[in-house]
């Protein structure tokens, strides 16, 4: 059962509507999706890997509470938002939602991958139902 997913119209407006607004010339959003292909196809090139029917999704709330804290004191970094979903979920359903906004793009681009990068390896469970 995964959760309601968020609108990233409304977070946007929230983001633009924020105190530090004006300071941000950039958002950037990530959303991951539950993907056909198993990791092991896509990251090693194993051709005889089974296709994906869905995934089991769980996180750490403390860990990504503090991998969004130090997302935030990154240099430029004024707005970072994170949703992660949670349980047995599809293909095709959201993961996660992600958005950083900062005062210049590489900055911004710098955020994103690292804030992803931590949660997808330290603060959540992931398993590929086959």
């Amino acid at each position: 059962m995964s959760k309601p997913v968020p609108s990233m119209d409304a977070w946007l407006q929230e983001a633009k509507a924020s105190c530090d607004a004006a300071r941000c010339g950039m958002f950037l959003t990530h959303n991951g999706v539950v993907r056909v292909d198993a990791k092991a196809r896509v990251r090693q090139n194993d051709t005889t890997a089974a296709d994906v029917t869905g995934m089991y999704f769980d996180y750490d709330a403390a860990k990504v509470e503090a991998a969004i804290e130090d997302a935030k004191k990154m240099p430029g970094i004024f707005y970072v938002r994170v949703w992660l979903n949670q349980g047995e979920l599809k293909v095709g359903d959201d993961i996660m939602y992600v958005l950083i906004g900062g005062d210049i793009r590489p900055r911004v681009v710098d955020c994103l991958q690292t804030l992803v990068g931590h949660i997808k390896n330290e603060c959540v469970v992931e398993r590929e139902l086959h």
